[in-house]
């Protein structure tokens, strides 16, 4: 294997001056640095990765810590959409991507500082953790440059991407209330997302911006499940017959409400409007196909990564704020009164 030594001795020039040209120092003058790349070249040389990171105490390496990635988030294909954008703008870097799983038994043994520290991440991406988790504040205190995904802290070291999750709720229920509903529910995520927060705030806007009235008890949190969704649909729905229409947080809660619906004799959308929020895969294929909100998940990635990189580059962090759309499908249609609903 090629080393360094080798390289100087051919080009006529000290191991030192070799390591220095190589790496990028500018007391090595361009004539000389284009002579050793090209004998480098030539002599097939491939660097010593783990020596340089020692040197240069940077690994370049980058680490993207995600929480969700379970059997059960298979059909919400979310995750993947934000990693394929990440690994996109990486592949065209120097740097490497290196994943970590929150949900594996060995990593919740460890803090969140440990996981980049041991592994020589120079900076980390967050996605899918709760705002609750007493580790996120640990990460974005430590020195660790990083980028959250859907978690809106900023700091000198810290920077975060999300879509307008506020507005992107006012469009599905704007949507509602111009189909002639007024009798609209909300089936909510869990109170530990800030996404949960942002689009009931949203809901609440549209609602209030309307003058239509706003029922607590008709907004109820399926925790993102499509199983607890279902569940917590037929105790809402058994009780409130006069509702009709729902906004969902998440097209997996949607795809357990109509699940609900259609247990009960309900039609969607003849009975009841369903909404979600994401536009996952299954939203198109599903019947009826659902009305979404659609965000740029491949995007968000794409801009986290795009970002953590600049901010090793000595950039500031900044927030990038993606817009939404509104997808008409069939689970929406105007408010229809029908006979024995009440």
């Amino acid at each position: 294997m090629t080393t360094i030594k080798d390289i100087a001795k051919v080009a006529g020039v000290s191991v030192t001056t070799v390591s220095r040209a190589l790496n990028g120092y500018p007391d090595v003058s361009e004539k000389t640095r284009q002579k050793i790349i090209e004998i480098a070249k030539q002599l097939n040389y491939s660097p010593n990765t783990l020596a340089r990171s020692l040197v240069m105490n940077k690994s370049k390496t980058i680490g993207l810590l995600v929480s969700g990635m379970n059997h059960s988030a298979i059909k919400d294909n979310f995750t993947f959409e934000v990693l394929t954008g990440i690994n996109d703008y990486i592949a065209k870097t120097d740097y490497d991507l290196i994943l970590f799983s929150t949900n594996s038994t060995k990593q919740r043994e460890k803090t969140y500082s440990q996981l980049c520290r041991e592994r020589r991440v120079d900076g980390v991406i967050l996605q899918g953790i709760k705002t609750d988790d007493p580790y996120l504040t640990e990460v974005v205190e430590s020195d660790i440059p990083c980028v959250l995904i859907d978690i809106p802290i900023q700091s000198d070291k810290v920077g975060y991407v999300t879509t307008d999750n506020v507005l992107g709720a006012k469009k599905a229920v704007q949507h509602l209330i111009e189909l002639g509903h007024e009798n609209i529910a909300m089936m909510n995520g869990h109170d530990y997302a800030f996404v949960s927060k942002q689009r009931l705030e949203g809901f609440r806007q549209a609602m209030e911006e309307a003058n239509v009235a706003i029922n607590d008890d008709w907004i109820v949190n399926g925790e993102f499940s499509e199983e607890v969704a279902e569940k917590k649909a037929l105790e809402l729905f058994s009780k409130h017959r006069e509702i009709t229409a729902i906004f969902c947080a998440s097209d997996l809660m949607a795809l357990g409400v109509v699940k609900a619906l259609k247990q009960m004799g309900l039609s969607v959308p003849d009975d009841v409007s369903v909404v979600g929020y994401d536009d996952i895969l299954l939203a198109s294929y599903v019947s009826p196909s659902l009305t979404t909100i659609a965000q740029n998940r491949f995007q968000m990635g794409y801009e986290a990564a795009s970002m953590l990189v600049e901010m090793l580059e000595g950039k500031e962090a900044k927030v990038v704020m993606l817009r939404t759309q509104l997808i008409v499908r069939e689970s929406t249609k105007k408010n229809q009164l029908l006979k024995g609903r009440m």
